[in-house]
């Protein structure tokens, strides 16, 4: 996962890749395979929900995500977490620049 966090104002712009192949049912059925796709995506700055949503297999292979939020300051860590159609996770953080 990558993330880039900067502080521009008063707002925080992250931008965050998330490498996952994000196979949706049509193509999962299509290789032969499970359908697995992340459904779930939290951010978070000093503990606080900052960005939440719940996604779906409209996304692409390695999906990537830009969204802002008030606050946040320089050296605060952004925290990105997901999940995925068969419970797996992962977590990733980088520092407000």
């Amino acid at each position: 996962m990558r993330i880039k966090a900067k502080l521009k104002g008063d707002k925080t712009e992250v931008k965050v890749m998330m490498k996952h192949p994000m196979l949706s049912y049509r193509e999962a059925k299509k290789k032969g395979k499970e359908a697995n796709f992340i459904v779930y995506v939290t951010a978070k700055n000093e503990g606080a929900v900052v960005y939440e949503v719940s996604t779906s297999q409209f996304l692409s292979k390695n999906p990537y995500m830009k969204f802002y939020f008030k606050g946040g300051k320089k050296g605060e860590e952004v925290e990105i977490t997901w999940v995925d159609l068969k419970g797996k996770s992962k977590t990733g953080k980088a520092k407000i620049k």
